[in-house]
């Protein structure tokens, strides 16, 4: 009986049904593209991490290992290979790499293995990186990484949303059935039948839905991957990600689904099966309108029509709160979105292109390279299309200054103390002093820039600090950090120190693409002092630079050009990372533009369910507001006037997230403008207006269509005769 009764309703009333399906369709279509996501930036992050640290789990590291030892570790149950690290290995020191079958036992059996060969703790390391990826912690870490506990939180977040997106489908059918059940249920139908009756019908009406809206999630995350590969494909040091998709992803999908239909569907079900058959039966089915209250504003604004419009919207304020919500976070989410995004920008443009647009052309990073040992700078001053290559090198220092030798604007900004902190048992403070070494033709060149007579015998001293009382970090003013007098510096680092003639002090840096510390007193020097004096002494950083200008208005085909002519030259010798000053703007523009359409794809998802839970509104409520339109036409209103009511209803749902939208925008680009101390009318010059716009007014015209076919499908009935006809079906 209850097969064929299912059978019947679904069949005569299509679209009830097809609320039902289409709510199931794209809630498990959201469910399969956040899983699939998810899963392919796990699988590149470990890939990422793998390219750039290697897959091994273990590492031995000690000053010697026999091949009788790496034998006897190989013999270890739950070891699956150990082999020397060659690159790594040097004649001081011998590197194993360590491969186990069960990663998860990492942490209790590298300690073991380290006893065995007669080491200590200190001597094994362990891919922290990769094992935290695959969800393996240290068990005594005191903060083990949360990664999937968020994956966790963020699966239960989206399930219960959509648990409460389908629950209203499910309502708004099962509601409209209340008086059937209710006969049914004086005949002798007991409360656990309806439910199984309910149950069986929605899974039967989900199953296929779900098992499509898994495929569309597959095939939108498909295109999510290859969008991310095309926008980021001129991103240097990224290797391109390849669409991955495991059966266990589909599975965890399908499970979750179809828990999530359950659930939507048990909650409205036994609702309605706890009721009796008297309040089952004397329930019409139509909307419950809330006459003491009063919608004021639409009433004053369009009369009468917009008082029965604004108290329907009351009756079914519990059946649209989901799409309220989908629609506001929708919208709230594109436009502060895409207005982060133009705010980035144009903070990216003014702080990074357009500050460092003259300085450079071309940036060759040399790695694990000591500027010593860099041979090749004549050759690149010979290439054509140069018009100056610095090489240069950083490295780490410290110096101690005395109170008298700070300078009198620094004094008047609060003193060494306020950048420093407190002086030493000797009265001095502790400033850093990184030092740039250039090499020598590029030293002496810097020399004739800032006025002074060209000499390799001394270092030039940037001799600035940031007054960060009177400016801001966008827009830095500097005054002198020291008196000039002093003619030597004194670095140290490691318990060393060192001390070099200065023959300038300037507050003009070489055209480098660098960004200097703001408290700290910044040493320029040349390579032959750096091989002298200072190179045992003080701690450079492992990578040498290359600064390329070019002598000619530069354009990306001829940027490239000489690249390549560079490149080729500095590869044959030494592994290097090159950026193009052109290619590297259009990659960040291309970067935020993928971001744009990959974040507003999930805007535009979420705007989707909103839209669509108001046609499942809109259309599910078809046979209650039969009634109450009926009820209005016996009163004497006209279809026209009904018509008025439905704009105004369609006006209040799309106008409700827009209204509150914007000002919360408003209120997110004034605190983010003022955080970032830009020009608000730089903003307001690039602010965009029409993509806001668009969406807006897609969202508008998709509510108004599903009031537009309601309304259509509900004038073309015979009202009349709604009022008499109580069947069943």
């Amino acid at each position: 009986m209850w097969k064929d009764y299912s059978k019947s309703y679904i069949k005569n009333n299509r679209a009830s049904s097809i609320s039902i399906m289409a709510a199931a369709l794209v809630a498990t279509m959201f469910l399969s593209l956040l899983c699939s996501i998810a899963y392919n930036f796990w699988a590149y992050d470990v890939e990422q991490i793998i390219l750039e640290e290697g897959d091994w789990q273990g590492r031995i590291v000690c000053e010697a290992l026999s091949s009788d030892d790496l034998s006897m570790v190989c013999q270890f149950a739950n070891v699956e290979k150990a082999v020397i690290n060659k690159e790594l290995s040097k004649k001081e020191k011998i590197v194993a790499d360590v491969y186990l079958k069960n990663a998860r036992t990492i942490y209790r059996d590298m300690p073991l293995i380290a006893a065995q060969l007669g080491l200590n703790k200190d001597s094994i390391q362990y891919n922290s990186l990769l094992l935290s990826r695959y969800f393996i912690h240290d068990p005594v870490d005191e903060s083990p990484p949360m990664l999937l506990a968020l994956y966790v939180v963020i699966l239960i977040i989206v399930a219960v949303s959509l648990i409460l997106i389908i629950r209203g489908s499910f309502e708004l059918s099962m509601n409209a059935r209340i008086h059937q059940f209710g006969i049914f249920s004086s005949i002798g139908a007991t409360p656990r039948q309806i439910r199984t009756c309910l149950l069986q019908e929605a899974m039967a009406l989900s199953i296929l839905p779900m098992l499509l809206g898994s495929i569309f999630g597959i095939s939108i995350s498909y295109g999510v991957i290859k969008a991310i590969n095309f926008f980021a494909s001129d991103v240097s040091g990224r290797h391109e990600s390849v669409f991955q998709y495991h059966p266990s992803i589909f599975v965890v999908t399908v499970f979750i689904s179809v828990l999530t239909v359950i659930f939507s569907a048990w909650i409205p079900a036994r609702k309605l099966s706890r009721m009796t058959p008297l309040e089952a039966i004397r329930n019409t089915s139509g909307l419950l309108l809330k006459k003491k209250k009063h919608s004021r504003f639409l009433s004053c604004i369009f009369g009468m029509k917009g008082e029965l419009a604004g108290n329907a919207l009351k009756a079914r304020k519990k059946h649209l709160r989901i799409s309220t919500l989908s629609l506001l976070l929708s919208f709230l989410g594109f436009s502060i979105m895409i207005c982060f995004t133009t705010l980035a920008d144009i903070s990216t443009r003014y702080t990074y292109f357009e500050r460092y647009q003259d300085v450079w052309d071309i940036m060759i990073t040399l790695k694990d390279a000591e500027i010593s040992d860099f041979g090749l700078t004549d050759e690149l001053q010979d290439i054509s299309g140069i018009k100056d290559a610095t090489v240069y090198q950083k490295a780490k220092a410290l110096t101690f200054l005395p109170e008298g030798l700070q300078s009198d604007e620094l004094s008047s900004l609060g003193g060494l103390e306020s950048v420093a902190g407190t002086p030493n048992e000797n009265g001095q403070f502790q400033v850093s002093a990184p030092i740039v070494v250039l090499d020598d033709r590029s030293f002496l060149n810097f020399c004739s820039q800032i006025g002074i007579t060209p000499s390799l015998d001394g270092a030039i001293v940037l001799n600035q600090i940031w007054d960060s009382i009177n400016s801001n970090f966008r827009y830095k003013e500097y005054v002198p950090f020291v008196r000039e007098g002093n003619q030597k510096t004194i670095l140290y680092k490691n318990d060393k120190t060192v001390e070099i003639p200065v023959l300038s002090y300037t507050q003009k840096s070489p055209a480098l693409r660098e960004e200097y510390d703001n408290y700290a007193l910044v040493h320029f020097i040349p390579l032959s002092m750096w091989n002298k004096t200072l190179g045992e002494v003080c701690e450079a950083e492992s990578d040498s630079y290359i600064r390329i200008l070019s002598n000619k208005t530069a354009n990306l085909a001829d940027l490239n050009a000489l690249e390549q002519e560079i490149v080729r030259l500095v590869l044959e010798q030494y592994e290097i990372e090159s950026e193009n000053r052109i290619q590297e703007r259009l990659s960040n523009d291309s970067l935020i533009q993928g971001m744009v359409m990959i974040l507003g794809a999930f805007c535009v998802l979420l705007a989707i369910i909103g839209i669509a839970n108001v046609f499942s509104n809109t259309l599910g409520f078809l046979r209650q507001r039969k009634r109450e339109f009926a009820g209005y036409m016996s009163i004497g209103l006209t279809p026209q006037e009904m018509r008025k009511m439905f704009c105004i209803e369609a006006f209040v749902i799309a106008g409700k997230p827009l209204l509150i939208t914007l000002p919360l925008t408003l209120l997110f680009v004034q605190f983010a403008v003022t955080a970032s101390y830009l020009d608000p009318m730089a903003f307001w010059s690039e602010a965009p207006i029409l993509p806001i716009l668009i969406f807006a007014a897609a969202i508008v015209l998709f509510v108004a269509l599903a009031y537009y076919i309601g309304g259509k499908r509900l004038l073309q009935c015979d009202l009349n005769e709604t009022l008499r006809n109580d069947a069943l079906i």
